[in-house]
């Protein structure tokens, strides 16, 4: 099995990246499509706009914020297939554009995969 990984979108394209997935609702400022590297866009699988609204990368909502989201994503566990199938064959990162390294949606995200994945 290979790896789930996660990263800025703002950060540099590294070849051990392998299926680049952005894991965003909305389109990250100034980047333009043709410069981020992506195999897709899986704005389904990112948090719902009332969430992401409602934790607005407020740290104290963090835990509230996460068990929230891994609801969401129960609920939406048919958008998680081309990252599983990505995953059979290379190393996914999944790209975020939140300014906040610890507290965002792609580690969540990350930590949802590896248990579905284990199971």
């Amino acid at each position: 099995m290979f790896d789930v990984k996660i990263k800025r979108v703002y950060d540099d394209f590294s070849p051990d990246d392998g299926k680049r997935f952005l894991v965003e609702r909305l389109w990250p400022r100034g980047i333009k499509r043709e410069e981020l590297k992506i195999d897709g866009w899986l704005k389904d699988l990112a948090p719902s706009t009332q969430l992401r609204k409602w934790f607005g990368h407020v740290p104290q909502r963090w835990e509230e914020f996460r068990t929230k989201y891994m609801s969401e994503l129960d609920e939406n566990q048919r958008y998680l297939q081309p990252i599983l199938e990505a995953i059979k064959s290379d190393n996914v990162t999944l790209l975020y554009s939140a300014k906040d390294v610890k507290h965002n949606g792609a580690l969540v995200l990350k930590e949802y995969l590896e248990d579905f994945i284990k199971k």
